[in-house]
């Protein structure tokens, strides 16, 4: 079977949403992430792969959001060449990207070459939680800035990782509320197990889903996952 990588978000922020693969992250270290699994070093297969994914965008909403398990650009040339393509045909106003905060030096020059067909890069990163020292020493994740301020700048929202050990109902909330505050949107992800050193804590998750998301289901700058294929993508066809 092969892995599902369109699909439509119809509800919150409706948008069409693209699962590309990468030759993968290059930083891999990161103690509760297998994501950088689905990537390859062929750079010709990726583009067939990729291709495939985005010849099902149609533009419907004027929006895409484009993910690869990994940043931008670890992305093909061909690849991008085709992105932006497709945004000039299909009058698309407005692309979501990810991007690691170790490589944000390179999203200006992302944002000039959309801005050339008049498409808008929105730029996400993976911070996971904006508690520096777990950030730091649990998750492993790289990002050796403690403040949320400089954190924000250059990007415009913000994905958050809940239900590890150690995370509780408060620092959850303050969290959410910390990317509220200088983030455009906050996308909550709950911890699902996979083959990475940190697994998920199940009274944690419980915590999350029970207590946590419903606080923020209302809330239009809120997207929150209870399982990481809730976007319609990564699953099997």
């Amino acid at each position: 079977m092969s892995m599902i990588r369109y699909s439509v978000i119809p509800d919150k922020n409706p948008r069409e949403i693209l699962l590309l693969r990468g030759t993968g992250c290059a930083y891999k270290l990161c103690t509760f992430c297998d994501y950088h699994e689905d990537s390859s070093q062929d750079l010709a297969s990726n583009f067939q792969v990729n291709k495939e994914a985005i010849s099902k965008v149609t533009g419907k909403f004027g929006i895409l959001e484009v993910i690869n398990s990994g940043s931008f650009n670890e992305l093909d040339e061909d690849t991008m060449n085709l992105l932006v393509e497709t945004c000039a045909r299909l009058h698309i106003h407005t692309i979501h990207f990810e991007c690691h905060w170790l490589y944000r030096r390179f999203i200006p020059a992302l944002r000039a070459r959309f801005a050339a067909v008049n498409t808008r890069v929105v730029m996400k990163q993976g911070i996971e939680t904006f508690d520096y020292e777990y950030r730091r020493d649990v998750m492993k994740k790289g990002i050796n800035e403690p403040d949320p301020a400089k954190l924000a700048e250059g990007f415009e929202e913000c994905c958050l990782l809940f239900g590890l050990p150690g995370q509780t109902y408060e620092s959850m909330i303050n969290d959410v509320e910390t990317g509220l505050k200088y983030f455009n949107r906050v996308c909550i992800n709950t911890m699902t197990a996979n083959n990475a050193p940190l697994q998920p804590d199940p009274e944690v998750v419980r915590i999350c889903k029970e207590e946590v998301i419903p606080r923020y289901l209302d809330n239009d700058r809120v997207d929150t996952l209870l399982e990481n294929t809730d976007f319609g993508i990564g699953g099997e066809e």
